[in-house]
């Protein structure tokens, strides 16, 4: 059994200590917060100030993999989720029967909570795993390596000022702004392999909770709205909170106005879909949060020639972050986690089948975001028009017909990517269809004009 060392105590390094204890290797958990999430979801969400954590208090959906990889290896944070107010929300909810079953339809599954109701399930579970031990407070300052000028580099451990803690295996799990780069190319390895691309999108968004003498949902109605220069979507959350919120482009001249509460709620009641919430009368949580600087970034600890070190790896938002709207991120820590558990001692001895790994699984989601973000991108700085009919149409048709719902959760869950999830010929003749059902049907937005926009942000 391998001596595990973990930088990074947020959701992918819980995740992968625990998945790891569970499976008998020691491991160090090194968090520099000496705070932890603790029993009092609001206390901890609201009142937690976590600067290097910006996403920690935007809206989150958990898709199926994080529920799929937790019931696998950890069924107990699971139920300690639920038990916390998470909330479960298949895809086919949406229609008042389930189509019949096929294969995968069970996994459908949407977990809708804040981020900390997880993070506070995987720390109660670390806190009880005998094989785990949490340092919190710690902060890692560099790698140590083992002697002898071979290449490439072999980790050993981490440091932590003069000390040395040893270990047969690190993961990086430090998150986005990941110091192990820099210590890498510092300690003589190659760089690692890095693809960024900016998302050109502003994130805003502001918390709710239901009032306990009032309704508690409103019905069936879409979560998002979209015009050309902006999208509106609602997040419901645990414990009847949920979240509105609006994106839009970095360069639009309004985008400080929305920081406003009276500004943002005034602007979010003309999309139907947060509208529909707002009317429900509920108690403001918080001001407007807002999150920039966005991009999608991928970094390799391999390249042409193979793995820059050894005895290292990365993980979560260290090895793959993406745009948050599409709420992946969660998943792809825990599913790097679930695999790191399975082949410890081997990565330790070699990470280049861990690297294939990655490559294989996770870097295909990563291309398809960087060219969903760079089209939309262009459509928010642009305004540009209506997608064509067809496309519109498979969009919209998904909430009247379950095969195409269907195809669309599985995309949405990083089950199918989108060519094969839609390009069966059972989807196009449901498409087909209900387009012939609908001979005047041609693509529209659901929120306020630029005009109205403009106006509501100058009143």
């Amino acid at each position: 059994m391998a001596r595990v060392a973990v930088i990074g105590g947020g959701i992918s390094g819980l995740g992968t200590a625990l998945m790891l204890g569970r499976r008998g290797h020691r491991v160090t958990l090194f968090e520099q917060d000496a705070r932890q999430a603790g029993e009092d979801p609001d206390r901890d969400f609201f009142h937690w100030n976590r600067p290097r954590v910006p996403q920690a208090v935007q809206p989150h959906t958990l898709l199926a993999p994080v529920r799929t990889v937790l019931r696998a290896e950890i069924p107990d944070v699971y139920a300690d989720m639920l038990a916390r107010g998470a909330r479960e929300y298949h895809e086919f909810d949406w229609f008042d029967a389930h189509p019949p079953y096929r294969a995968g339809d069970e996994d459908l599954v949407i977990l809708r909570t804040r981020r900390i109701v997880l993070e506070a399930a995987l720390a109660a579970a670390v806190r009880r795993e005998r094989t785990v031990e949490v340092r919190r407070g710690s902060r890692v300052g560099a790698l140590a390596r083992g002697e002898g000028e071979g290449r490439p580099v072999r980790v050993n451990g981490v440091r932590l000022g003069d000390r040395t803690h040893p270990a047969d295996l690190v993961v990086d799990a430090s998150g986005r702004r990941s110091p192990v780069p820099a210590w890498l190319t510092a300690a003589g390895c190659r760089p690692p392999a890095v693809d960024s691309h900016r998302a050109g999108i502003a994130y805003m968004c502001r918390w709710y909770r239901l009032r306990s003498d009032g309704p508690r949902d409103p019905g069936r109605v879409k979560t998002s709205s979209v015009v050309p220069f902006a999208f509106a979507g609602v997040f419901p959350s645990d414990n009847d909170t949920f979240a509105v919120n609006l994106v839009l482009s970095t360069g639009d001249p309004t985008r400080g106005a929305l920081t406003d509460p009276a500004v943002f709620e005034a602007v979010a009641r003309r999309f139907p879909a947060t509208a529909a919430w707002l009317d429900l009368a509920p108690e403001p949580q918080s001001g407007v949060l807002a999150m920039a600087g966005l991009d999608n970034r991928w970094t390799s600890l391999a390249d042409d020639g193979g793995p820059v070190v050894t005895g290292l790896v990365n993980a979560g938002d260290s090895l793959i972050h993406t745009n948050p709207t599409s709420g992946h991120g969660a998943s792809y820590g825990l599913l790097a986690a679930q695999y790191l558990a399975a082949h410890a001692d081997e990565i330790a001895a070699d990470p280049t089948g861990y690297h294939a790994w990655t490559a294989k699984t996770l870097r295909p989601w990563f291309d398809a975001q960087v060219a969903a973000d760079r089209a939309n991108e262009q459509r928010l700085a642009a305004s540009a028009p209506p997608p064509d009919r067809r496309a519109a149409a498979v969009a919209a048709c998904a909430f009247d017909d379950p095969v195409v719902m269907r195809a669309r959760a599985q995309v949405r869950h990083l089950v199918k990517p989108a060519p094969e999830a839609y390009g069966t010929d059972e989807v196009d003749r449901h498409v087909t269809a209900w387009l012939a059902a609908r001979p005047a049907f041609s693509p529209e937005y659901d929120g306020p004009t630029r005009e109205q926009w403009d106006a509501l942000v100058r009143g």
